[in-house]
């Protein structure tokens, strides 16, 4: 398939935002942890759905369980940007790029390169003791025995993740919305636009063209100037590449 018409809004547009979800990351072997795999493993190990695991209520009152599912579930530490990235990180490159929100938290975008990311659900790179405030690595959550403590104050220490029953960062959150509310063109990828308030943004956008890369269909295609269903990262990195 060609993606010339994708090239072509690329081509003519100088503010591009691009908006993803867990599709983006899961061609660098990050699995969704909604999918049917993720549900089944949280369901048979601990009981729960895995949003009941990652949310406020579970994380207080069940610390142990929470955080030895968020270690084997929600971090990759080994994993590598993939073509979508890294073609996101050439555009912001060229100027034409700028911003790029996503409800990831595994820091691929930065690593990639990319300067100007809007996390709006955190990232697992980054924790917090909830006492004292001191920063910690990822390598302290992966490397600690049952419930991570500040070695400062022997605090405990929360991920910087937006966890279910949490409100987003307003700061955070601001700049993600002034990006698309001022975007010429806004693309969105890997994401099936059902998880609020982010999937909201969409209807923040009041540019020129909305472009919709997903495998599978959207509520929102109908909405969209173009529509591929196809690889987020061939989609992207073919179209960069042809500019």
């Amino acid at each position: 398939m060609s993606y010339s018409e994708l090239t072509q809004i690329l081509r003519e547009n100088d503010n591009i935002v691009f908006f993803g979800g867990a599709g983006v990351s899961t061609e660098s072997n990050i699995p969704d942890f909604r999918s049917e795999n993720g549900l089944y493993n949280a369901q048979t190990k601990y009981g729960v759905s895995p949003e009941t695991i990652i949310s406020h209520t579970y994380f207080v009152n069940n610390t142990e369980k929470f955080y030895s599912y968020y270690k084997e579930n929600l971090i990759f530490k080994d994993a590598k940007p993939n073509k979508a990235h890294i073609a996101l990180a050439k555009l912001e490159e060229m100027g034409k790029l700028k911003a790029i929100v996503t409800q990831n938290i595994d820091g691929l975008h930065q690593l990639a390169g990319s300067k100007s990311v809007y996390e709006v659900h955190g990232s697992v790179l980054r924790n917090y003791c909830t006492k004292c405030g001191s920063f910690y690595g990822v390598d302290t959550i992966l490397e600690s025995k049952g419930i991570p403590k500040c070695e400062k104050c022997s605090g405990l220490i929360k991920p910087d993740v937006v966890l279910y029953e949490e409100g987003l960062d307003d700061e955070v959150w601001s700049g993600a919305y002034k990006a698309v509310a001022s975007a010429q063109v806004l693309i969105v990828g890997g994401t099936s636009l059902v998880v609020y308030p982010a999937a909201g943004l969409v209807n923040v956008f009041k540019g020129k063209k909305l472009v919709l890369i997903n495998k599978s269909n959207t509520s929102f295609d109908n909405m969209a100037d173009l529509v591929i269903h196809d690889s987020i990262g061939k989609v992207l990195s073919e179209a960069v590449e042809a500019l």
